[in-house]
């Protein structure tokens, strides 16, 4: 969980750069509140205080990540004591939450106060390098406008990080660079994040192509850069809790993963979608694990 800490440092500093000290007060509400959670839960019905072991910092950072800059601090709270007492403690602890707690906490805030979890205008009070950027997110503007909106889309901005969108998902280079911390610390491999990029890439080329539009590199690098995509992929999908064991369960999951996002961005009423993508296949993780589940060879193995 440290490692994971770590690796999130590079998203959470380009964001405190890109929002300003704002962003930083949002880390820090949404960490209190999962900690506080997590220890009030343990005092009052007696369980074991578990904070030393990292994980509710984790989904505080994460949860701050996927907010926007602008939301209400008690709000950002209110997502952190629902992700950690609802999602985590209510089912038995760290091991035992069926889905990833910090995604719980958004899609709780996205769904009770969808007007400031969608709100991403900076206030002139604490804008930070966003000075020249207004309007809608890019996948807003995608999902408005289409193909005609992607040659408008500078990918260039996309992937530094010059963007409209929550503190921690605008840059994919920080991201990127947290994903090799992860891979260095040897905390995830590679089969969900890239059998889930890839296979959305797939469905978004073969989107393209059937729109009669041919293929647009610009429409595409815009899906892959903007969003919660990336560090949907490499932080949220690979939780150890919620993923599949199985490698070929990781590679099923991977690819339900790639597909369901881009149904939901491309066909569904809101922009984006990995969110709840990831939490829908959490959901699918037993059944998966029961079909991949490796046969034993032997008397009673393979034959029965």
């Amino acid at each position: 969980m440290t490692a994971v800490v770590i690796a999130l440092l590079p998203a959470a500093g380009f964001g405190i750069y890109n929002f300003g000290p704002r962003a930083l007060a949002v880390m820090a509400v949404t960490i209190a509140s999962t900690v506080l959670t997590e220890l009030l839960f343990g005092w009052l019905w007696k369980k074991k205080i578990t904070i030393s072991d990292m994980s509710a910092v984790v989904t505080g950072l994460l949860l701050a990540l996927n907010l926007p800059v602008s939301i209400p601090l008690w709000m950002a709270a209110l997502g952190g004591v629902f992700a950690i007492l609802v999602v985590k403690l209510l089912f038995g602890g760290l091991g035992q939450n069926f889905m990833n707690p910090a995604l719980a906490g958004r899609c709780f805030l996205m769904i009770s106060f969808a007007a400031k979890m969608t709100d991403f205008s900076v206030s002139d009070s604490y804008r930070g390098v966003l000075d020249t950027v207004t309007g809608a997110t890019p996948l807003a503007a995608l999902k408005k406008q289409g193909f005609v909106a992607a040659s408008s889309i500078p990918v260039k901005d996309l992937f530094i990080g010059n963007i409209q969108g929550t503190i921690g998902e605008t840059s994919a280079l920080a991201i990127l660079i947290g994903a090799v911390i992860l891979l260095a610390f040897k905390v995830i491999d590679l089969k969900v994040p890239l059998t889930y990029i890839g296979s959305f890439t797939v469905f978004v080329i073969f989107y393209m192509l059937g729109s009669g539009m041919g293929f647009d590199g610009n429409y595409l690098l815009s899906h892959l850069f903007g969003g919660g995509l990336m560090l949907g992929a490499w932080f949220m999908a690979t939780d150890y809790v919620t993923t599949p064991i199985t490698p070929k369960g990781q590679l099923i999951y991977g690819c339900c993963l790639g597909i369901l996002t881009a149904i939901f961005r491309l066909f569904g009423g809101s922009a984006e979608g990995v969110s709840y993508a990831i939490i829908f296949c959490n959901l699918l993780v037993p059944i998966i694990e029961k079909v991949t589940k490796p046969v034993a060879f032997g008397k009673g193995g393979k034959k029965a």
